[in-house]
Protein backbone atom coordinates (compact mmCIF):
# COMPACT_ATOMS: atom_id res chain seq x y z
CA UNK A 1 0.00 0.00 0.00
CA UNK A 2 2.77 2.35 0.77
CA UNK A 3 4.72 1.67 -2.16
CA UNK A 4 1.34 2.08 -4.58
CA UNK A 5 0.77 5.35 -2.87
CA UNK A 6 4.47 6.52 -3.20
CA UNK A 7 4.55 5.71 -6.66
CA UNK A 8 1.34 7.96 -7.13
CA UNK A 9 2.87 10.88 -5.13
CA UNK A 10 5.96 11.21 -7.26
CA UNK A 11 4.52 10.21 -10.38
CA UNK A 12 2.51 13.58 -10.10
CA UNK A 13 5.46 15.46 -8.80
CA UNK A 14 7.45 14.38 -11.62
CA UNK A 15 4.50 15.27 -14.08
CA UNK A 16 4.29 18.76 -12.24
CA UNK A 17 8.09 19.23 -12.49
CA UNK A 18 8.26 18.80 -16.00
CA UNK A 19 5.15 20.32 -16.84
CA UNK A 20 5.79 23.91 -14.77
CA UNK A 21 9.38 24.30 -16.31
CA UNK A 22 8.47 27.78 -17.92
CA UNK A 23 4.83 28.53 -15.53
CA UNK A 24 5.22 32.01 -15.79
CA UNK A 25 5.78 32.47 -12.38
CA UNK A 26 8.19 35.47 -11.62
CA UNK A 27 11.25 34.69 -9.70
CA UNK A 28 11.47 36.18 -5.77
CA UNK A 29 14.95 36.64 -5.85
CA UNK A 30 17.38 38.89 -7.75
CA UNK A 31 20.83 38.68 -6.67
CA UNK A 32 20.49 41.76 -5.27
CA UNK A 33 22.83 42.27 -2.14
CA UNK A 34 21.71 41.08 1.05
CA UNK A 35 17.87 39.44 -0.01
CA UNK A 36 18.30 35.87 1.00
CA UNK A 37 18.26 35.80 4.85
CA UNK A 38 19.36 32.78 6.40
CA UNK A 39 17.16 30.10 8.66
CA UNK A 40 19.60 27.85 10.44
CA UNK A 41 16.95 25.53 12.48
CA UNK A 42 18.41 22.79 14.81
CA UNK A 43 22.20 22.37 14.04
CA UNK A 44 23.61 19.11 15.56
CA UNK A 45 26.29 18.31 12.18
CA UNK A 46 29.21 20.46 11.54
CA UNK A 47 28.05 21.23 7.46
CA UNK A 48 25.74 23.44 8.91
CA UNK A 49 28.05 25.33 10.04
CA UNK A 50 30.71 24.83 6.92
CA UNK A 51 27.64 27.12 4.78
CA UNK A 52 28.72 30.09 6.47
CA UNK A 53 32.64 29.73 6.23
CA UNK A 54 32.76 32.28 3.85
CA UNK A 55 30.08 35.01 3.05
CA UNK A 56 27.89 35.70 -0.33
CA UNK A 57 27.07 39.25 -1.72
CA UNK A 58 22.93 38.01 -1.80
CA UNK A 59 23.31 36.85 1.90
CA UNK A 60 22.29 38.68 4.63
CA UNK A 61 25.29 39.30 7.27
CA UNK A 62 22.06 38.55 10.13
CA UNK A 63 21.39 34.97 10.36
CA UNK A 64 18.56 33.45 12.81
CA UNK A 65 18.73 30.36 14.71
CA UNK A 66 16.31 28.33 16.01
CA UNK A 67 17.15 25.17 18.13
CA UNK A 68 16.71 23.61 21.29
CA UNK A 69 19.32 24.69 24.19
CA UNK A 70 22.75 22.32 24.10
CA UNK A 71 25.78 21.34 23.29
CA UNK A 72 25.24 21.13 19.67
CA UNK A 73 23.98 24.41 19.76
CA UNK A 74 26.36 25.92 21.20
CA UNK A 75 29.08 23.94 19.05
CA UNK A 76 27.71 25.37 15.86
CA UNK A 77 28.05 29.08 17.51
CA UNK A 78 31.58 28.43 18.38
CA UNK A 79 32.22 27.39 14.81
CA UNK A 80 31.02 30.29 13.16
CA UNK A 81 32.55 32.77 15.88
CA UNK A 82 35.64 31.15 14.91
CA UNK A 83 34.54 32.18 10.94
CA UNK A 84 34.07 35.45 11.99
CA UNK A 85 37.39 35.62 14.77
CA UNK A 86 40.07 33.86 11.92
CA UNK A 87 42.78 36.46 10.76
CA UNK A 88 42.38 35.42 6.85
CA UNK A 89 39.41 36.98 5.10
CA UNK A 90 37.07 36.79 8.62
CA UNK A 91 33.55 36.61 7.91
CA UNK A 92 31.05 38.72 9.73
CA UNK A 93 27.99 36.57 10.30
CA UNK A 94 25.49 38.00 12.97
CA UNK A 95 23.61 35.12 14.78
CA UNK A 96 20.21 36.01 16.26
CA UNK A 97 19.45 33.19 18.58
CA UNK A 98 16.09 31.99 19.76
CA UNK A 99 16.83 28.53 22.53
CA UNK A 100 13.69 26.10 23.29
CA UNK A 101 11.86 23.56 22.73
CA UNK A 102 9.34 24.89 20.89
CA UNK A 103 12.16 26.12 18.13
CA UNK A 104 10.33 24.44 15.50
CA UNK A 105 6.86 26.25 15.94
CA UNK A 106 8.56 29.50 16.76
CA UNK A 107 10.62 29.49 13.67
CA UNK A 108 7.38 29.14 11.67
CA UNK A 109 5.47 31.45 13.65
CA UNK A 110 8.40 34.15 13.39
CA UNK A 111 9.48 33.12 9.56
CA UNK A 112 12.40 35.54 9.91
CA UNK A 113 13.88 34.44 6.52
CA UNK A 114 12.99 33.03 3.25
CA UNK A 115 16.06 30.25 2.86
CA UNK A 116 16.54 27.38 5.47
CA UNK A 117 19.16 25.86 6.16
CA UNK A 118 19.41 22.08 8.39
CA UNK A 119 22.03 19.98 8.79
CA UNK A 120 21.71 18.03 12.08
CA UNK A 121 19.43 14.97 13.96
CA UNK A 122 18.23 12.99 10.97
CA UNK A 123 15.47 11.53 12.88
CA UNK A 124 13.23 14.69 12.31
CA UNK A 125 14.66 16.58 9.69
CA UNK A 126 12.46 15.22 6.82
CA UNK A 127 9.55 16.95 9.33
CA UNK A 128 11.44 20.18 9.36
CA UNK A 129 11.63 19.85 5.67
CA UNK A 130 8.19 19.63 5.44
CA UNK A 131 6.98 22.22 7.37
CA UNK A 132 9.42 24.52 6.38
CA UNK A 133 7.68 24.16 2.56
CA UNK A 134 4.21 24.26 4.14
CA UNK A 135 5.58 27.99 5.27
CA UNK A 136 6.32 29.10 1.98
CA UNK A 137 10.13 28.68 2.87
CA UNK A 138 12.91 27.80 0.60
CA UNK A 139 15.15 24.77 1.91
CA UNK A 140 18.78 23.96 1.55
CA UNK A 141 19.25 20.65 3.31
CA UNK A 142 21.99 18.64 4.34
CA UNK A 143 21.88 15.05 3.31
CA UNK A 144 20.08 12.61 4.14
CA UNK A 145 16.79 14.17 3.51
CA UNK A 146 15.36 10.94 4.22
CA UNK A 147 16.62 8.11 6.26
CA UNK A 148 14.08 5.39 5.98
CA UNK A 149 11.05 4.44 3.74
CA UNK A 150 8.23 6.64 5.50
CA UNK A 151 10.44 9.62 5.25
CA UNK A 152 10.86 9.26 2.04
CA UNK A 153 7.31 9.61 1.45
CA UNK A 154 7.07 12.22 3.39
CA UNK A 155 9.93 13.80 1.56
CA UNK A 156 7.87 12.58 -2.08
CA UNK A 157 4.87 15.14 -0.29
CA UNK A 158 7.33 18.02 0.87
CA UNK A 159 8.46 17.88 -2.77
CA UNK A 160 4.87 18.48 -4.04
CA UNK A 161 4.45 21.08 -1.55
CA UNK A 162 7.21 22.80 -2.64
CA UNK A 163 6.46 23.01 -5.92
CA UNK A 164 2.96 24.45 -5.07
CA UNK A 165 4.55 26.88 -2.73
CA UNK A 166 7.30 28.01 -5.57
CA UNK A 167 10.23 27.32 -3.60
CA UNK A 168 13.37 25.11 -3.70
CA UNK A 169 14.09 22.24 -1.65
CA UNK A 170 17.41 20.85 -2.35
CA UNK A 171 19.86 19.01 -0.70
CA UNK A 172 24.37 19.67 -0.36
CA UNK A 173 25.61 17.33 -3.07
CA UNK A 174 29.54 18.45 -2.16
CA UNK A 175 31.05 15.31 -4.43
CA UNK A 176 30.04 17.05 -7.61
CA UNK A 177 32.46 19.57 -6.95
CA UNK A 178 35.43 17.51 -6.19
CA UNK A 179 37.85 17.70 -9.17
CA UNK A 180 38.81 14.29 -10.16
CA UNK A 181 35.07 12.98 -10.32
CA UNK A 182 34.52 16.04 -12.62
CA UNK A 183 37.48 14.69 -14.48
CA UNK A 184 36.07 11.19 -14.81
CA UNK A 185 32.83 12.31 -15.59
CA UNK A 186 34.30 14.39 -18.21
CA UNK A 187 36.48 11.68 -20.23
CA UNK A 188 33.21 9.27 -19.58
CA UNK A 189 31.65 11.40 -22.41
CA UNK A 190 34.32 11.29 -24.83
CA UNK A 191 32.92 8.40 -27.27
CA UNK A 192 36.67 7.59 -28.95
CA UNK A 193 37.97 7.03 -25.40
CA UNK A 194 35.36 5.89 -23.03
CA UNK A 195 32.97 4.54 -25.47
CA UNK A 196 30.28 3.37 -23.73
CA UNK A 197 29.32 2.58 -20.52
CA UNK A 198 29.58 -1.15 -19.68
CA UNK A 199 26.08 -3.23 -18.44
CA UNK A 200 27.92 -4.73 -15.95
CA UNK A 201 27.10 -7.41 -13.65
CA UNK A 202 26.69 -7.65 -10.18
CA UNK A 203 30.16 -9.63 -9.45
CA UNK A 204 31.79 -6.91 -12.07
CA UNK A 205 29.48 -3.64 -11.64
CA UNK A 206 29.62 -0.88 -14.23
CA UNK A 207 30.75 1.55 -12.12
CA UNK A 208 31.43 1.21 -8.11
CA UNK A 209 31.82 3.81 -5.99
CA UNK A 210 33.51 3.03 -2.20
CA UNK A 211 33.99 5.56 0.40
CA UNK A 212 35.78 5.36 3.92
CA UNK A 213 35.02 7.66 6.79
CA UNK A 214 36.28 7.95 9.84
CA UNK A 215 34.51 9.23 13.34
CA UNK A 216 37.82 10.63 14.25
CA UNK A 217 38.65 13.62 12.53
CA UNK A 218 39.75 17.37 12.14
CA UNK A 219 37.48 20.21 10.62
CA UNK A 220 38.51 23.70 10.19
CA UNK A 221 41.55 22.95 11.97
CA UNK A 222 39.86 22.05 15.02
CA UNK A 223 39.46 18.30 16.30
CA UNK A 224 35.67 17.54 15.96
CA UNK A 225 33.01 16.53 18.48
CA UNK A 226 30.15 14.25 17.14
CA UNK A 227 26.94 14.52 19.50
CA UNK A 228 26.35 10.96 20.96
CA UNK A 229 23.02 10.87 18.82
CA UNK A 230 25.29 10.39 15.82
CA UNK A 231 26.19 6.86 16.67
CA UNK A 232 22.81 6.21 17.17
CA UNK A 233 20.76 4.99 13.97
CA UNK A 234 17.41 5.87 14.64
CA UNK A 235 18.57 9.60 14.95
CA UNK A 236 21.68 9.44 12.41
CA UNK A 237 20.57 6.95 10.12
CA UNK A 238 22.59 3.97 8.79
CA UNK A 239 25.80 4.14 7.24
CA UNK A 240 23.74 2.50 4.10
CA UNK A 241 21.19 5.59 3.78
CA UNK A 242 24.03 8.27 5.13
CA UNK A 243 27.16 8.94 3.35
CA UNK A 244 25.76 6.33 0.62
CA UNK A 245 23.58 9.05 -1.03
CA UNK A 246 26.39 11.05 -2.08
CA UNK A 247 27.69 7.97 -3.59
CA UNK A 248 24.06 7.08 -5.60
CA UNK A 249 24.05 10.63 -6.29
CA UNK A 250 27.50 10.56 -8.13
CA UNK A 251 26.18 7.45 -10.12
CA UNK A 252 23.07 9.17 -11.24
CA UNK A 253 24.98 12.55 -11.91
CA UNK A 254 27.83 10.61 -14.30
CA UNK A 255 26.15 7.85 -15.76
CA UNK A 256 23.19 10.05 -16.91
CA UNK A 257 24.05 13.28 -16.99
CA UNK A 258 21.14 15.93 -16.64
CA UNK A 259 18.92 12.73 -18.05
CA UNK A 260 15.62 12.64 -15.68
CA UNK A 261 15.08 9.46 -13.91
CA UNK A 262 12.14 7.50 -12.66
CA UNK A 263 12.39 5.49 -9.92
CA UNK A 264 9.79 3.13 -10.54
CA UNK A 265 10.96 2.26 -13.87
CA UNK A 266 14.72 2.71 -13.93
CA UNK A 267 16.05 1.26 -10.62
CA UNK A 268 15.90 -2.72 -9.79
CA UNK A 269 17.53 -3.05 -6.46
CA UNK A 270 20.00 -6.89 -6.72
CA UNK A 271 21.43 -6.55 -3.10
CA UNK A 272 21.98 -5.07 0.42
CA UNK A 273 23.79 -5.54 3.00
CA UNK A 274 25.09 -3.53 6.69
CA UNK A 275 27.60 -4.65 9.59
CA UNK A 276 29.15 -2.81 12.63
CA UNK A 277 31.94 -0.94 13.05
CA UNK A 278 33.01 -1.54 16.72
CA UNK A 279 33.98 1.37 18.98
CA UNK A 280 35.77 1.36 22.57
CA UNK A 281 34.27 3.30 25.42
CA UNK A 282 37.49 5.11 25.45
CA UNK A 283 36.93 5.69 21.49
CA UNK A 284 33.86 7.50 22.27
CA UNK A 285 34.75 9.00 24.39
CA UNK A 286 37.41 11.05 22.44
CA UNK A 287 35.34 12.09 20.09
CA UNK A 288 31.94 12.43 22.10
CA UNK A 289 33.67 14.02 24.74
CA UNK A 290 31.33 12.33 26.92
CA UNK A 291 32.49 9.94 29.82
CA UNK A 292 29.39 7.58 29.13
CA UNK A 293 27.17 5.60 26.50
CA UNK A 294 23.86 8.08 27.01
CA UNK A 295 20.90 5.37 27.64
CA UNK A 296 19.53 5.42 24.24
CA UNK A 297 23.08 3.88 22.77
CA UNK A 298 23.20 1.04 25.34
CA UNK A 299 20.99 -1.26 22.76
CA UNK A 300 23.91 -0.59 20.83
CA UNK A 301 26.85 -1.32 23.06
CA UNK A 302 27.75 -4.99 24.69
CA UNK A 303 31.08 -6.02 27.24
CA UNK A 304 31.69 -1.82 26.84
CA UNK A 305 31.93 -1.57 23.36
CA UNK A 306 29.56 0.34 20.92
CA UNK A 307 28.73 -1.47 17.53
CA UNK A 308 27.21 1.10 15.60
CA UNK A 309 25.62 0.19 11.84
CA UNK A 310 27.52 2.41 9.93
CA UNK A 311 28.97 0.57 7.24
CA UNK A 312 26.86 -0.61 4.00
CA UNK A 313 27.24 -1.93 0.35
CA UNK A 314 24.26 -1.34 -2.12
CA UNK A 315 23.70 -3.76 -5.59
CA UNK A 316 21.95 -2.14 -8.07
CA UNK A 317 20.58 -1.49 -11.99
CA UNK A 318 19.94 1.48 -12.89
CA UNK A 319 18.59 1.77 -16.65
CA UNK A 320 19.93 -1.26 -17.04
CA UNK A 321 23.59 -0.51 -15.85
CA UNK A 322 24.60 -2.44 -12.81
CA UNK A 323 26.20 -0.35 -10.22
CA UNK A 324 27.52 -0.84 -6.61
CA UNK A 325 28.11 1.73 -3.64
CA UNK A 326 30.14 0.77 -0.36
CA UNK A 327 30.72 2.47 2.40
CA UNK A 328 33.12 2.03 5.75
CA UNK A 329 33.71 4.01 9.23
CA UNK A 330 36.96 3.52 10.98
CA UNK A 331 37.44 5.32 14.09
CA UNK A 332 40.25 7.10 12.36
CA UNK A 333 42.34 7.19 9.33
CA UNK A 334 46.03 6.08 9.01
CA UNK A 335 48.80 8.68 9.64
CA UNK A 336 48.46 11.81 6.86
CA UNK A 337 45.22 10.03 5.34
CA UNK A 338 41.41 11.49 5.66
CA UNK A 339 38.46 10.44 3.83
CA UNK A 340 38.87 8.24 0.76
CA UNK A 341 37.28 7.71 -2.39
CA UNK A 342 37.72 5.03 -4.74
CA UNK A 343 35.46 4.91 -7.96
CA UNK A 344 35.59 2.81 -11.93
CA UNK A 345 33.68 3.36 -14.63
CA UNK A 346 33.79 0.59 -17.09
CA UNK A 347 33.65 1.63 -20.62
CA UNK A 348 33.90 -0.33 -23.83
CA UNK A 349 37.41 1.17 -24.50
CA UNK A 350 38.44 1.88 -21.09
CA UNK A 351 37.94 2.18 -17.86
CA UNK A 352 38.19 5.45 -15.53
CA UNK A 353 39.48 5.03 -12.06
CA UNK A 354 40.19 7.37 -9.22
CA UNK A 355 42.04 5.86 -6.58
CA UNK A 356 43.36 7.69 -3.15
CA UNK A 357 45.73 5.34 -1.03
CA UNK A 358 49.02 5.65 0.01
CA UNK A 359 50.69 5.20 -3.71
CA UNK A 360 48.63 8.60 -4.37
CA UNK A 361 49.70 10.02 -0.59
CA UNK A 362 45.74 9.49 0.26
CA UNK A 363 45.18 12.81 -2.57
CA UNK A 364 42.58 11.17 -5.47
CA UNK A 365 43.84 10.92 -8.37
CA UNK A 366 42.42 9.67 -11.47
CA UNK A 367 44.06 6.97 -13.88
CA UNK A 368 42.37 6.30 -17.92
CA UNK A 369 43.09 2.18 -18.64
CA UNK A 370 42.54 1.09 -21.76
CA UNK A 371 41.29 -1.95 -23.11
CA UNK A 372 43.85 -1.76 -25.95
CA UNK A 373 46.44 0.13 -25.56
CA UNK A 374 47.93 0.80 -28.87
CA UNK A 375 49.00 3.26 -31.12
CA UNK A 376 44.99 4.03 -32.32
CA UNK A 377 43.64 4.57 -28.69
CA UNK A 378 46.79 6.67 -28.26
CA UNK A 379 45.98 8.77 -31.28
CA UNK A 380 42.06 8.89 -29.68
CA UNK A 381 42.84 10.12 -26.15
CA UNK A 382 45.48 13.28 -27.36
CA UNK A 383 43.03 14.52 -30.16
CA UNK A 384 40.03 14.18 -27.47
CA UNK A 385 42.27 15.34 -24.52
CA UNK A 386 42.09 19.00 -25.95
CA UNK A 387 38.52 19.48 -25.41
CA UNK A 388 38.77 18.98 -21.86
CA UNK A 389 42.04 20.66 -21.38
CA UNK A 390 40.42 23.84 -22.57
CA UNK A 391 37.86 23.53 -20.07
CA UNK A 392 40.68 22.94 -17.45
CA UNK A 393 43.76 24.52 -18.44
CA UNK A 394 46.65 23.29 -17.01
CA UNK A 395 45.50 19.56 -16.69
CA UNK A 396 47.88 16.85 -18.25
CA UNK A 397 48.61 13.12 -19.25
CA UNK A 398 51.36 11.13 -18.04
CA UNK A 399 51.94 7.67 -19.19
CA UNK A 400 52.48 5.11 -16.84
CA UNK A 401 52.05 0.98 -17.41
CA UNK A 402 48.57 0.40 -17.77
CA UNK A 403 47.26 3.63 -19.20
CA UNK A 404 47.84 7.23 -18.12
CA UNK A 405 47.75 9.49 -15.28
CA UNK A 406 45.61 12.80 -15.22
CA UNK A 407 47.94 15.35 -13.84
CA UNK A 408 45.68 18.07 -12.23
CA UNK A 409 47.30 21.22 -10.94
CA UNK A 410 46.73 21.71 -7.03
CA UNK A 411 44.35 24.98 -8.29
CA UNK A 412 41.80 23.24 -8.40
CA UNK A 413 42.05 21.17 -5.25
CA UNK A 414 40.24 23.20 -3.20
CA UNK A 415 38.55 21.15 -0.11
CA UNK A 416 35.66 19.30 0.97
CA UNK A 417 34.98 22.12 3.38
CA UNK A 418 34.73 24.86 0.46
CA UNK A 419 32.65 22.86 -1.73
CA UNK A 420 29.90 23.90 0.06
CA UNK A 421 30.36 27.61 -0.67
CA UNK A 422 30.15 25.96 -4.39
CA UNK A 423 27.03 24.40 -3.16
CA UNK A 424 25.16 27.69 -1.49
CA UNK A 425 26.58 29.56 -4.98
CA UNK A 426 24.96 27.10 -7.39
CA UNK A 427 21.81 27.42 -4.76
CA UNK A 428 21.45 31.02 -4.78
CA UNK A 429 21.57 31.07 -8.48
CA UNK A 430 18.86 28.88 -9.25
CA UNK A 431 16.85 31.11 -6.49
CA UNK A 432 17.16 33.68 -9.23
CA UNK A 433 16.25 31.51 -12.04
CA UNK A 434 13.19 30.74 -9.72
CA UNK A 435 13.70 27.10 -10.78
CA UNK A 436 16.35 23.92 -10.00
CA UNK A 437 17.33 22.54 -13.60
CA UNK A 438 14.24 20.23 -14.37
CA UNK A 439 15.95 16.94 -13.43
CA UNK A 440 17.17 17.64 -10.09
CA UNK A 441 14.06 16.64 -8.27
CA UNK A 442 13.28 13.78 -10.00
CA UNK A 443 16.48 12.37 -9.11
CA UNK A 444 16.19 13.55 -5.94
CA UNK A 445 13.37 11.26 -5.29
CA UNK A 446 15.29 8.37 -7.36
CA UNK A 447 18.48 8.63 -5.39
CA UNK A 448 16.71 8.57 -1.93
CA UNK A 449 14.45 6.14 -3.04
CA UNK A 450 17.33 3.65 -3.69
CA UNK A 451 18.54 4.20 -0.24
CA UNK A 452 15.75 4.30 2.16
CA UNK A 453 14.62 0.72 -0.26
CA UNK A 454 18.17 -0.80 0.79
CA UNK A 455 18.05 0.32 3.99
CA UNK A 456 14.57 -1.68 4.18
CA UNK A 457 16.50 -4.46 2.28
CA UNK A 458 19.75 -4.72 4.02
CA UNK A 459 17.31 -4.95 7.19
CA UNK A 460 15.16 -7.43 5.99
CA UNK A 461 18.28 -9.84 4.97
CA UNK A 462 19.69 -12.41 7.56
Amino acid sequence: MLKNTVYIISAFIIMMILNSCDSGQKPSFTGAEGEVKLITLDPGHFHAALIQKNMYPQVNHEVFVYAPDGDDLNEHLAKIESYNQRQDNPTAWKENVYRGDDFLAKMIADKQGNVLITAGNNRKKTEYIKKAVDAGINVLADKPMAINVDNFELLCQAFETAQQNNVLLYDIMTERFEITTILQKEFSLLPDVFGVLEDGSPEQPSVTKESVHHFAKYVSGTALKRPAWFFDVEQQGEGIVDVTTHLVDLVQWECFPEQTLDYTKDIQLVSAKRWTTVLSKEQFRQVAGLPDYPEYLAKESRNDSLFVYANGEINYRLKGKHAKVVVVWNYAAPEGAGDTHYSIMRGTKAHLVIRQGAEQNYTPALYIEPLTNDAAFESALNSQFTEIEAKYPGIELKKNDSGWEVQIPGKYRNGHEAHFGQVTEHYLQYLIDGKLPEWEVPNMIAKYYTVTQASKLANETK
